[in-house]
């Protein structure tokens, strides 16, 4: 701190004013969230929601996304096009007005002003994908003729212009992304195809095209069962318990619901909450309300048909929710989303709107299936026995202080450090690589944690069971966050947990099992990406004294064709084992030389489908899984 009378001078000099779209590129991450991949792929989101922002309100019914050879993104769409005309209070033409200035748009005004609902950045979307382009050429169809104005980094580099007639509607944005904002340029279709998939479950009969120009590949989403068509996919690899989706459309104080669900015979909540489109992945007030009505309508209905007896307490929202898989879609006017990125819904209305439809929905649909009532209701009642075995198992996996040294494990083996900007803990494969580990390691901030064989699988048992598990027992008290809705991600004991497994197929399935059972009971690990994956190299090779490493074939060959292959001599490691201390501690440990992953959840209905199919009980899509992809895998062990 300067001393007093050392200040540098404060006044209105130091004051900045940034023009148009500058904010926007000096601080990019405050629109998009980041600069990686996932900002880029946020200004595809962008694009795609304006078009479907058009369906939404009833204007335009097909959405084309294309992906071209030079790396530009295209989305064009038959709505009604964006005005051209000249706007009364910038002077300029409607589309220039979008698209450079911050919050201007349609979707600010009265109900009939534009639209009645939107998705999107409130507005900014536009502007800033435009200010974080390297080149945005916007193409409008309107009135019989064709308008286009072109921009770099933001700056409309030539006027509206009139360049052609038309018989068609829509409006057509395609960009390069700026190679001075982000850190990669590539998009990946199969991010893109995510988001699409799922835009054309939520509004039902949109045809959403894409096409990808660099490998010719055309892709359709269209689904007439909207939302239920959704439920149906998530639930392909479950063994469902009754046949009929549920399914609820209504609305209740000007708020549109849609609800669809349906219980499979597995342990795991699944429900995705939706408004005007976003993915609140975070919930809020719109989840509350469906698990508030579902508890209730389920307890009510058991309670009048004799499924509990007098003397048996309420089910509780844990116990209504295990197996269910749900779709939750609701259309409001003015969402008011908790930060930029609209994870969580914070209109307090909200709750009872969907508390109140969900809930005659259901006791409507109980009344009318009665049969397939009853066995939701038995599949709530297990759940209840097997909460209250867990009960006394969970209180084992509980600690008063997570620093509490003499809860942790005996097999751990921590590590001095308790700030967790910077400890890590290694799970390791087996005591032997466990051994190494504990003495190739930095003991300041890396924790060495061995496990014993397989774990148990997550996806096919329930708490108590779960509990019982040794190694995961061990696994939870050392991280000292709890599980499930007891998680409490500030009592996290490692900034970084980072699974290490040999590179062959025990180690690979040991390293899904440990991503199953954090997907399943420490979901907020992965969310707020603290789970790294280990890459130990494949390969060692030295030459008159010099040793490199490499991780895949390709790199083999390259070091090799470097180095010369005379007098070289090259070791494959088949497991962590095979290394010694040093060998460990600089290939796989160091935080200067090493290689880790980080593992994230770009989208969370995805992942339940991966989960769900590789660790599920069904086997036949496991195997098609296996049959369409196994032909792209080149090396199994990396």
């Amino acid at each position: 701190m300067a001393e007093k009378g050392t200040e540098t001078t404060y006044g209105a000099e130091q004051i900045q004013v940034l023009e148009g779209l500058e904010a926007v590129r000096r601080r990019p991450g405050m629109y998009i969230g980041s600069t990686d991949s996932r900002g880029l792929h946020q200004l595809v989101k962008e694009l795609v929601d304006n078009s479907i922002d058009e369906v939404l309100n009833g204007y335009a019914d097909t959405v084309w996304v294309t992906l071209h050879t030079d790396g530009s993104l295209e989305v064009r769409d038959n709505g009604r096009g964006i005005p051209v005309d000249t706007h009364a209070k910038t002077g300029k033409s409607a589309l220039e007005t979008v698209m450079t200035v911050l919050h201007a748009g349609g979707k600010f005004g009265a109900a009939d002003s534009g639209y009645k609902v939107s998705g999107g950045l409130h507005g900014v979307g536009l502007s800033v994908v435009n200010a974080l382009s390297e080149w945005f050429v916007s193409e409008i169809h309107v009135n019989g003729k064709i308008y286009r104005q072109e921009y770099r980094r933001g700056v409309p580099v030539t006027e509206v212009q009139q360049v052609g007639t038309t018989d068609k509607q829509g409006t057509i944005q395609r960009f390069a992304p700026d190679p001075e904002i982000f850190e990669t340029l590539e998009f990946s279709p199969e991010l893109i195809l995510t988001r699409l998939r799922e835009l054309a479950f939520l509004n039902k009969g949109v045809r959403i095209v894409f096409y990808d120009a660099r490998t010719d590949k055309e892709v359709v989403y269209q689904y007439e069962g909207g939302i239920r068509s959704f439920v149906e996919h998530l639930n392909k690899t479950k063994e469902v318990i009754h046949p009929s989706i549920i399914y609820i459309d209504s609305s209740a104080d000007g708020i549109l619901v849609e609800l669809a669900m349906q219980y499979n015979d597995g342990y795991n909540e699944s429900i995705f909450t939706f408004v005007n489109n976003v993915n609140t992945v975070e919930g809020g007030t719109h989840l509350s309300g469906l698990r508030a009505a579902l508890t209730r309508t389920i307890n009510d209905y058991a309670r009048k048909n004799n499924l509990l007896k007098e003397n048996e307490e309420n089910l509780l929202g844990e116990d209504v929710r295990e197996g269910c898989t749900a779709v939750l879609s609701i259309k409001i006017r003015n969402p008011q989303f908790e930060g930029q990125t609209k994870t969580k819904l914070g209109n307090s209305e909200v709750r009872g709107a969907v508390e109140t439809v969900v809930g005659e929905g259901l006791s409507r649909f109980f009344e009318e299936n009665p049969s397939e009532a009853r066995r939701i209701v038995e599949k709530c009642l297990q759940a209840a026995r097997a909460r209250e075995a867990a009960r006394k198992a969970r209180e084992l996996t509980r600690r008063k202080n997570a620093l509490d040294i003499s809860a942790l494990p005996g097999k751990l083996v921590d590590c001095t450090s308790t700030d967790t900007e910077y400890t890590e803990l290694y799970l390791v494969e087996g005591d032997s690589a466990g051994g190494t580990a504990k003495q190739g390691r930095d003991p300041r901030f890396q924790a060495i944690m061995p496990l014993r064989g397989k774990i148990l699988n997550t996806e096919r048992a329930r708490l108590d069971r779960i509990l019982s598990n040794n190694e995961i027992r061990a696994m939870i008290a050392a991280l000292g966050t709890g599980i499930g809705e007891d998680f409490d991600l500030s009592r996290l004991r490692y900034g970084r947990v980072i699974i290490m497994t040999d590179a062959d197929h025990d180690g690979l399935h040991i390293r899904t099992l440990l991503l199953t059972f954090f997907y399943r009971l420490m979901r907020p690990l992965l969310e707020h990406e603290r789970i790294y994956i280990a890459m130990p190299p494949l390969y060692r090779i030295s030459k008159k004294g010099i040793a490199r490493y490499c991780h895949t074939d390709e790199e083999l060959d390259a070091i090799l064709e470097e180095m010369g292959r005379q007098g070289v001599e090259i070791q494959r490691y088949k497991g962590l084992g095979e290394m010694d201390h040093e060998q460990l501690w600089e290939t796989t440990m160091n935080p200067e030389t090493r290689t880790i992953k980080k593992v994230s959840i770009d989208d969370a209905a995805s992942a339940e489908e991966v989960f769900s199919m590789l660790m599920g009980e069904k086997v036949e899509p496991r195997r098609e899984f296996i049959e369409t992809y196994a032909k792209q895998v080149s090396n199994l062990d990396v």
